[in-house]
This record gives structure tokens, sequence and C-alpha cells, in this order.
């Protein structure tokens, strides 16, 4: 065994450096069926894997890719997962990532002011954000989680799994009076990016605000009004690896009173230095990449790439609306398009797409819609509409 390769190795990264670059296409995937007894080293296993990897994995910033709410990242946060996993930092521990969990409360005081939070912390997807809220909730006594049916399946999951009844209304002006309950509002729907009521159910135990998609809109001076209301919500859950434009995996959830939630959800042990707060346990030091993204561009520089996204999803909707060919279902509330061609079946457009144009899917009151999302500000809305346009012509 070489115990140089937990040494830094100058022409292995540089080498690391110039497959990630320059991308050359060593082939399809192959490997053989069983782990081999003896390794072929870490040079040779770059280039084994350098096609797999880069080639042959989805191209998130290509003009064609207006399909699904994961961006493509800037440059410096690949740099910050090299740096971090050269470190290995574990958050559980403050001797063993001291730094690391001070990067984090610095990005938690940043970022919860724009959300009218007191402060918070990360986790790896707001899957495990709301579920950290909802637990939050549950021990502050609420009894019940009342959501929409476009409530993000995480919802079910947490209520599921933390014991709690779901009960899921339509109307929001209809629901009623609610009280010992935790109340579960979206901002920003994963089928067509709506934002549900801000002043649903104000009686509420709890009010929790899933705004994974839309809620980096804050930042937006532009388009924040979105989320006017945003204070009169106990928790508010953010992913950061949508709209923030982070790696997977990467999220926040912010509290009114982060030092009474947290307390509420934490746990003491006989080797831990510190009490464990949240769902986690180990976990690594993601914060140094949305840090760093936030030093690099700054305030203005993320509003401006978040202002034209969504402007993209304008400019998609109005190709849409100038085409007799295809129809929009509304215009886009939080940069994603629910669009169809009028006679081919949208089924039949995704399988005609031109491999450089990828467009999503989803049903809405049992009607079948492509899915455009505004999540890459490399993409070219007229390419898309041309892909779409090619796809139904090969598919009659």
């Amino acid at each position: 065994m070489d115990f140089d390769d937990f040494r830094a190795d100058p022409a292995g990264l540089r080498r690391a450096v110039e497959l990630l670059v320059d991308q050359a296409d060593a082939g399809p995937w192959k490997l053989g069926q069983e782990l081999p007894e003896n390794g072929i080293g870490s040079l040779e296993a770059l280039e084994v894997l350098a096609s797999p990897v880069l080639d042959h994995s989805r191209d998130l910033g290509g003009p064609g890719f207006f399909a699904h709410m994961d961006p493509p990242t800037p440059w410096i946060t690949w740099v910050l997962s090299m740096w971090t996993a050269s470190r290995n930092q574990n958050l559980l521990h403050p001797d063993t990532a001291p730094t690391a969990r001070a990067m984090e409360e610095t990005v938690v005081a940043w970022l919860a002011p724009f959300f009218r939070k007191s402060g918070g912390h990360m986790t790896p997807g707001s899957s495990v954000a709301n579920l950290t809220a909802l637990w939050a909730a549950r021990e502050s006594g609420a009894r019940e989680v009342v959501a929409s049916g476009e409530a993000h399946l995480s919802i079910k999951k947490s209520a599921h799994l933390l014991g709690l009844p779901l009960r899921l209304i339509e109307d929001w002006s209809r629901s009623g009076k609610i009280t010992h309950s935790v109340v579960v509002v979206t901002a920003g729907t994963t089928s067509s990016g709506e934002v549900e009521s801000l002043d649903a159910a104000p009686e509420a135990h709890w009010r929790h605000l899933d705004a994974a998609w839309a809620g980096p809109l804050r930042l937006s001076k532009r388009h924040s009004h979105l989320l006017d209301g945003i204070d009169g919500f106990d928790s508010v859950s953010i992913s950061a690896h949508k709209w923030f434009f982070q790696p997977k995996e990467s999220a926040l959830v912010l509290f009114n009173d982060h030092e009474a939630a947290h307390a509420s959800i934490a746990i003491d042990g006989a080797y831990l230095a510190a009490p464990n707060v949240g769902v986690l346990g180990s976990h690594g030091a993601t914060a140094a990449h949305l840090l760093a993204t936030l030093l690099a561009f700054g305030r203005s520089g993320v509003a401006d790439l978040i202002d034209h996204c969504m402007g993209l999803a304008e400019e998609l909707y109005d190709l849409v609306e100038a085409h007799d060919e295809v129809v929009a279902r509304s215009q886009p509330h939080t940069g994603i398009v629910c669009w169809r061609h009028r006679t081919v079946p949208s089924e039949d457009i995704l399988r005609h797409l031109p491999p450089d144009v990828l467009v999503s899917s989803t049903t809405i009151a049992g009607e079948a819609w492509l899915r455009s999302v505004a999540a890459n500000p490399l993409a070219n809305p007229r390419l898309v509409m041309e892909g779409v346009l090619t796809a139904a012509t090969h598919a009659t």
C-alpha cells in the first residue's frame, strides 16, 4: 500500500484539472463486474473514470438544458469540493472542524436576515430541512401536519417519520381555523413554481414555509416581493443546490427563534464536546462552497443570476405564446414554464427531442405538460423551442 496517496500529488492534480477542462471522450462507461483484487493506481483510475464522470453525465449548463431544478455550478465550487475533500472535516466535533463550523455560522448569519429569521443551520437538502422544521414544530406541541396537495413529497415522508397525522387540503381559503397544527405552505411548487398564499392559516400553532425553489428570490430586489409575508413563518427551508447554484447536497433550515428550535432538537452524548443539533450526525463542510459563492458574487451577483433565469422563463413563455403549434398553461410564476404541443402528446415530444435539448414533464389536474425550469443561466430558450418543434415533426 502506497501511503503517498494520502498526500498531495501535483502531477495527479494537474492531470485531474486537464481532464476536467478538456473532457476528452475516452469511450463508454465500462468496468468489470467484480472488485479488482489489486488496484490500478490513482492516476490510472483517473483516466478510467474521467469519461463516465465527465463525458457521460448530463451537461446542466448546456444551452438546450431547460428541464429540472438542477443548475450548473460555478467553478469556484469545484475547487472547494477538492479542498474540503482533502481535509474531510466533520462538523459533529468542534475540534475536527473549527473553521468549517465558523463558515456555516457565517453563511447562516449572512442569509437569515433576508428571510426574517434569527438563524438556523445547513442540511444536505430541503427534504432534511423540512423534516428538521417539522421535528421542531412537533417538539413545540404541534399535533398534526396540514399542507396542500401541491406540497413536496418530503412533507408526507416527514409526517410519517415523526408520527404526525397528515391532512391535505385543496384550498387554503376554505381550510377553516387550524390551531394545534404545523402548517406547511409551499413557495415554488415543484410542478409549476406557484407560490401558495403566504397568509394561509395565521392562527396555526407553527407555520413552516417550504421555499426550496423560490426562497432565493429574497436576495433579488426585483422579485423579493413574491415572498412578502415570510416573517410570519416560524421556519423556512431553502435549497441552495437550486437557485444558489450549489453542488449537491446543500440547503438551509432557518427559524424565527433558532436557539429555542435548536435546543428542542439537540441530542447530547458522552463523546460529544457540543450537543448534536438536528437530523445529521457526522457531516462535512458543505458551507464552504456556498460561502465561496456568496463571497465571490455578493448579493447583487447572485440576484443578477436569479433575475436572469426569471427572464429566460419569460422569454420562453413569450416564444410559446407567439407560436400556433404550442400553448402555455399560464405565465410563469417563479421561473417554471408548463407548456405543450397542441396536437402531439408530451410523451412523444420527450422521446424525439434532439440530443442537445432537454425538457422535463409533469402532470397537473390529470393533464400532461412539458416543464421547463429556469435553473440554468446559460440556457437558450429559442434553441429549446426549436428542439420541441423538431421533436413534434419527428413524432408525427
